[in-house]
């Protein structure tokens, strides 16, 4: 199959089907992809079209369930979508070994996002600086009357920053609005007010303003959540101090770091896109965070209490929002708020940051036990089975043989598979 031309003029003018039977006929691809794709599940075409440009189809991920969250005193319900298996396994499983002691407790720091507009063209970086602070009141009265109903929510502008920095091309100054978003993730609010106010920061300092767009370091927006496992939960003192030592090699080396983290943005991601909210931001944000001291290291800390009970807490930025959207037009993403019983934006991001934390605990106990490749491969032998052929109840024959031989490999499935139909 080879694709004769990637120039497909009015493609966006056409219907989801449309374009589906034109991308066949460019690829030569089957009438078996048309009804493939034609099936969307349970978003139909005409709610996917109006989210995304160039609607073909939808790419349907599994939803999961964690179970045994505690959180703040209440019992939570996470749906998780991930293509990853274990992860939903390992956020039941911490947090199943962390209710004795009360399971996570959490805050939230604000709701308060940063839209920065950038100045260029001033000889005078620091006495624009000045001016641009001089006309606080202004800002604020500007930001407010662009978003009228974010104001009514009790949100809208906050305070003010400037700063000087030093590029490459010159020097430049950028100033930082700070506003409070309220239920809303608040990236086309604070977007839309840099974009009111950057005029007149031009006019004021006789400079001339380029970038207008919202910061995702969000670090005005911090979730936090800590949780205590009591030895006897864990398997003892070893135990514990296999924890310590592997997220000690994580916090000083970045390269540890990376794999740990995103061992943590495995329960987070699945989380944010499960609620419909947005993915790349949150982890865009996470991983800045843990760079903010010029060292890339982990969003974790773990540590022994008085007692020799292993603690751990985690801080990041966690922008998400129950207000526009995918949250509010994928019909998925409103379910997954009404199982958690979700009315805020702060309980999301706290039960976000939650979950991120039970993800790491259990990833750093395979680690210090009995490695991570056991439990998770065993968990993803269903999906080799499946890529070996198997169907119904051949895939869980399959799956079984595999584990008990503790090779869980492609070919090895495919041999499995031969002697389960003869």
């Amino acid at each position: 199959m080879t694709t004769t031309t990637s120039r497909i003029p009015g493609l966006h003018k056409m219907s989801p089907e449309e374009r589906l039977q034109k991308v066949v006929e460019v690829t030569g691809l089957s009438e078996d992809v048309v009804r493939h794709l034609g099936n969307t599940g349970n978003l139909d075409s005409a709610t996917a079209d109006s989210m995304i440009e160039n609607v073909i189809g939808t790419m349907n991920i599994p939803l999961g369930v964690a179970t045994n969250m505690l959180v703040d005193g209440h019992d939570v319900l996470v749906p998780m979508a991930t293509e990853e298996s274990s992860v939903v396994a390992a956020v039941c499983n911490a947090a199943r070994q962390c209710r004795s002691t009360g399971g996570f407790k959490t805050d939230m720091s604000n709701s308060h996002m940063i839209a920065q507009v950038q100045l260029l063209g001033v000889p005078n970086p620091e006495f624009a600086r000045l001016q641009i602070l001089e006309h606080k009141s202004h800002v604020q009265l500007i930001c407010d009357e662009t978003d009228p109903v974010l104001l009514k929510h009790g949100g809208g502008f906050r305070d003010m920053e400037v700063r000087v920095l030093k590029g490459r091309t010159g020097p430049m100054v950028v100033t930082h609005l700070i506003v409070d978003t309220r239920d809303a993730m608040g990236a086309n609010a604070v977007n839309s007010m840099a974009e009111a106010v950057a005029p007149h920061i031009a006019k004021w300092t006789g400079g001339k303003t380029y970038l207008r767009i919202l910061s995702n370091l969000a670090d005005r927006r911090l979730a936090r959540a800590r949780a205590t496992w009591a030895l006897d939960e864990i398997g003892g003192a070893e135990v514990r101090d296999g924890i310590l030592a592997a997220y000690d090699f994580a916090d000083i080396d970045p390269y540890r770091a990376a794999t740990h983290n995103k061992g943590i943005m495995n329960g987070v991601s699945a989380v944010v896109l499960a609620t419909g909210n947005d993915c790349r931001a949150v982890e865009a944000g996470a991983h800045a965070y843990a760079a903010r001291t010029g060292q890339y290291s982990s969003l974790t800390r773990w540590e022994a209490d008085a007692d020799g009970n292993l603690t751990g807490t985690i801080e990041m930025p966690l922008a998400v929002g129950l207000i526009g959207g995918a949250t509010r037009s994928h019909p998925t993403a409103r379910i997954a708020l009404d199982i958690m019983n979700i009315t805020t934006a702060e309980r999301l991001a706290c039960t976000i940051a939650a979950v991120g934390l039970a993800q790491n605990f259990a990833a750093l106990k395979a680690l210090a036990t009995t490695g991570i490749q056991k439990g998770h491969m065993a968990l993803h032998a269903k999906n080799i089975a499946v890529m070996a052929g198997a169907v119904g109840d051949e895939i869980e024959k399959v799956a079984d043989a595999l584990v008990k031989l503790g090779k869980v490999r492609v070919d090895v499935a495919e041999e499995i598979l031969n002697e389960v139909r003869q």
